[in-house]
């Protein structure tokens, strides 16, 4: 039941993701975003975790672009690349020192904070944090009607 219920928020996120960019020409933080978010809404600290480590990716990614030439696919896989080696950074940080407000504080995946901050960076933060919140609770809403409350 898991399984599935993880397939489907991410194939209902995509979709979701889709419609967003098409008719609203927002982004939802990244197409498998709002479907990821929409299972962890339950645990708001997991996504504060991520977006914090997402912000971070974010400032990251600005301070290097002051110095290279960092655009399109570069910006892209060092995003990725920051938020992948951030989240585990505070993955094995809350492991060396656990207490339950840290242990939720871990970000979501690996590949999310850096989607969300390359976002971040291609249409703004508010827009880019709307779009996601949105998506997400659809997401997640449409899991409860399909799954029968059972997420």
């Amino acid at each position: 039941m898991i399984d599935a219920v993880v397939q489907a928020a991410v194939g209902i996120g995509v979709i979701i993701s889709l419609v967003f960019s098409e008719l609203l020409g927002a982004s939802a933080g990244g197409i498998v975003v709002p479907g990821y978010l929409a299972l962890y809404l339950d645990k708001p600290l997991q996504i504060l975790g991520t977006l914090l480590i997402s912000l971070l990716t974010w400032g990251i990614i600005r301070l290097i672009g002051n110095f290279t030439l960092l655009f399109g696919k570069r910006r892209m896989v060092l995003s990725i690349l920051i938020g992948f080696i951030l989240g585990w950074t505070s993955r094995m940080l809350v492991f060396n020192d656990i207490t339950i407000h840290q242990l939720q504080m871990q970000s979501i995946g690996y590949i999310v904070p850096g989607l969300i901050a390359n976002w971040f960076e291609r249409q703004g933060f508010m827009k880019t944090i709307a779009t996601m919140g949105i998506a997400a609770v659809l997401v997640r809403l449409t899991l409860m009607v399909v799954f029968h409350g059972e997420i």
